[in-house]
């Protein structure tokens, strides 16, 4: 397609991207609203506001086309993730974690060791999206069990979840980060751990602070549990096989698509070999519909009555609205043109770290996806950071600090959305108790400014613009 000559100056980007904030701030945070009817309010009046301008109706359709386009993938894996989750239900995967788990973690210290385990099956699998939709939820019933305040327990989730996609050589964007940056993966991950293992620690002490004081209830309850899921689904060490294939696949670099349907039929399997009367019509009315449990206690029903694909079709609508409105800004320029007068007046180490991060959590917000917010941010600063004389260590270490964990806090976001959903926690109720991705960029810029752990690189500066693709 033709593309457009029209340009968009700096004061009318910021004007944009300024009305765009307070309308969904507006809606979600002041009204209290879902996101899905802010952000289409948005994307008409951007598309109103474009048409004004004299973009033409090509432009729009292109913008949209090229957002949505980028999310084809996940779209798919978020519908596999709706279907894992109800079979993982029937073949007593996830019940069986939560028993194994209340006699494995002590009521005491249970917050904190939610984020431990997230962390650490986390760093195996390098997918925080698999974690919080299977041992996420496990954790999440026993909370809810215990007693244990749900936004904390998701914010806790959601952290351990996070560190595991940030700190493993198999996550997505933490490949895309190194990628960008161009330096070795190795190097990378361990240049991370100046701001990730501070940001870790103290989240560790936070959630077992907090935790403290958050069960309330005795071991009645527990007991109660323990008896109707012993009594209703088939308990046994063998449901730790799909995690075992799981953390297989992901060793050998197989796709997360296949991974999934891989451990769906293995559910499947499961299923019918430990369910009289089981049938396909059943079965796909549980991939289909979501599993629906009948045990005749309301707390353990309301808990795993939950999953397949109708679940995940409410995030996926706002997905398909967050990436054609950030496809829409990206087609008009509007990201690019607010960035580059700021990156040209840069000067310190602090100054470019910070503008940096700011760049990648900007990027989330307006754009609401997470690769966009490694990516653009990456491409802006790179040529910046060489001149400054920054190693490309420090950019890929403050494209994940500033893009890749803070997606989970975006209510339009597709993480936000995607973990909001799973969990059945809102975004705005969890984002205060999820410390790792509000602790992660705070120390990035601290090293920014005191230097620790800030690498330089010895070669001359690169004498260049700078410039946005």
């Amino acid at each position: 397609m033709k593309q457009t000559t029209l340009k968009v100056g700096f004061a009318e980007s910021v004007t944009v991207l300024a009305g765009m904030i307070i309308i969904l701030g507006t809606g979600v945070i002041g009204f209290g609203l879902s996101p899905l009817v802010p952000v289409l309010t948005t994307i008409a009046l951007i598309i109103l506001w474009a048409k004004v301008r004299g973009f033409s109706w090509e432009d729009i359709h292109e913008g949209i086309s090229k957002g949505v386009s980028n999310g084809i993938i996940p779209l798919v894996i978020f519908l596999l993730i709706g279907a894992i989750i109800s079979t993982w239900i029937a073949a007593g995967i996830i019940p069986s974690m939560m028993v194994l788990g209340f006699h494995m973690i002590s009521a005491q210290w249970f917050v904190p060791s939610v984020f431990l385990v997230c962390a650490l099956i986390g760093s195996s699998i390098g997918s925080a999206f698999t974690i919080i939709s299977t041992v996420g939820i496990a954790l999440f019933g026993m909370g809810l069990t215990m007693g244990v305040q749900p936004a904390l327990v998701a914010g806790a989730v959601i952290s351990g979840a996070i560190f595991g996609d940030k700190m493993s050589p198999l996550s997505a964007s933490t490949n895309l980060a190194s990628a960008i940056a161009e330096d070795d993966l190795f190097d990378h991950i361990r240049n991370m751990m100046w701001s990730t293992i501070p940001a870790f620690v103290l989240s560790l002490i936070l959630y077992g602070i907090l935790g403290q004081g958050s069960q309330h209830l005795a071991l009645g309850r527990v007991e109660t549990t323990l008896s109707v899921l012993n009594s209703h689904f088939v308990i046994s060490w063998w449901a730790a096989l799909p995690i075992v294939v799981m953390m297989l696949c992901a060793i050998f670099k197989i796709p997360a698509i296949a991974t999934l349907f891989l451990n769906i039929g293995i559910a499947i399997g499961m299923t019918f070999i430990q369910t009289p009367g089981m049938t396909i019509k059943k079965m796909a009315a549980i991939i289909e519909s979501g599993y629906v449990a009948h045990t005749g206690n309301s707390s353990v029903d309301t808990l795993l009555t939950r999953g397949g694909i109708n679940a995940m079709l409410g995030t996926i609508a706002l997905i398909l609205l967050t990436l054609s409105l950030g496809g829409l800004l990206m087609q008009f320029g509007l990201i690019q043109t607010a960035m580059t007068p700021l990156i040209n007046h840069l000067h310190s180490d602090g100054s470019m770290v910070t503008a940096a991060i700011l760049s990648g959590i900007g990027v989330n917000v307006f754009v609401g996806e997470q690769y966009l917010s490694v990516l653009l941010p990456g491409k802006a600063f790179k040529r910046a950071f060489n001149q400054h004389g920054l190693n490309n260590l420090a950019l890929s270490r403050v494209l994940e600090d500033g893009g890749t964990v803070i997606n989970y806090l975006v209510p339009w976001g597709v993480a936000g959305a995607f973990a909001a959903n799973t969990l059945g926690v809102s975004t705005l109720a969890y984002l205060p108790f999820c410390f790792f991705s509000i602790l992660s960029p705070i120390f990035s810029i601290l090293s920014g400014y005191t230097g620790i752990g800030l690498k330089h690189t010895a070669t001359e500066p690169v004498k260049a613009e700078t410039v946005i693709d």
